[in-house]
């Protein structure tokens, strides 16, 4: 098997890891929308949803060894892909016909995509200074779109794909770095480069879970456009990563691009609203008790007090 067709395979069965953590995620927001960060480390769902995470993580990691960013990145979109029907079936419904046209367009835009990035595996990285330049920005992105303000949802998820993408391209320097056998393995760079990587992985994860208290199709849908966004330009503006065909690849890209957010659009406006919350057991039994009904014997007409009978 080629470096390739390796790194395809492992970003498909990490893209299903991180579509099980996703629809894991969204029914512990669900249940709980207003758990803090106290009440996440106690509850078991969230270490499930930590550990499909993690599982996704390593086997993106593994496959930016092998691909290059341009390529394992954008295959981060068969997240979405995947949690559709495996979010439905766990809630017991079909996937509609709508659902399964934003799948197709996906795939067909995302092997655009792959056509015209598809290269040799990555050999520049980034230095220290500009590791840390990029993790600078993408802090000020983060704080401006993690403050109060309208649709928290989806600006949480905005900020959860943006951390997750940059976390991915820092991820690359690590790998590239710590097998280069030119120099030590616990350099500067490594350590500094990892240190921000857990930063932004924490980040992305507690961002996505904020943002799937709104549902799970259109916060999931931002993440998946945010990530390869953020290291799409992290590759072709610092890795020296290029798309192949020139000025028709380019436009190839593009199209590609914009097929697959389509698809994903659609997969978001698709997405079943999710069910009212249950009431608590006190509000039930509220609703519960008979109403008081209007009685039907006429009330006796009262004595007006300005027309008293004299004695």
């Amino acid at each position: 098997m080629s470096a390739m067709a390796l790194a395809l395979v492992l970003s498909v069965f990490s893209a299903v890891a991180y579509a099980a953590a996703a629809v894991a995620q969204e029914r512990l927001a669900a249940r709980s929308p207003g758990s803090g960060v106290l009440r996440l480390l106690g509850s078991a769902a969230w270490w499930v949803a930590v550990a499909l995470n993690a599982t996704g993580a390593l086997l993106h990691v593994v496959a930016l060894n092998y691909g290059p960013l341009t390529v394992v990145q954008p295959l981060g979109a068969l997240t979405l892909v995947a949690a559709v029907p495996l979010g439905a079936r766990i809630a017991g419904r079909r996937v509609s016909a709508a659902e399964w046209r934003g799948t197709a367009l996906t795939l067909a835009g995302l092997a655009a995509v792959l056509v015209t990035a598809s290269g040799p595996a990555p050999d520049d990285v980034l230095s220290v200074p500009e590791a840390l330049g990029v993790a600078g920005v993408t802090a000020v992105l983060i704080g401006s779109l993690a403050r109060p303000g309208a649709r928290p949802g989806l600006r949480h998820a905005t900020a959860s794909g943006i951390a997750s993408g940059v976390a991915s391209a820092l991820t690359q320097t690590v790998t590239v770095a710590a097998t280069d056998r030119s120099g030590p393995v616990l350099d500067v760079q490594v350590i500094a480069v990892a240190l921000l990587v857990a930063a932004l992985a924490t980040g992305g994860l507690l961002l996505s879970q904020a943002g799937y208290r709104g549902g799970l199709g259109a916060p999931l849908a931002m993440v998946t456009l945010a990530n390869p966004v953020a290291a799409a330009v992290i590759g072709l503006s610092l890795l020296g990563e290029r798309l192949q065909g020139g000025p028709a690849g380019v436009l190839l890209a593009l199209a590609g691009a914009a097929l697959a957010a389509w698809g994903v659009v659609l997969l978001a406006r698709t997405a079943p609203r999710q069910a009212p919350a249950p009431a608590t057991e006190p509000e039930a039994a509220l609703t519960a008790l008979p109403r008081a009904e209007p009685s039907l014997v006429p009330r006796q007409p009262q004595p007006d007090p300005g027309h008293l009978t004299p004695l």
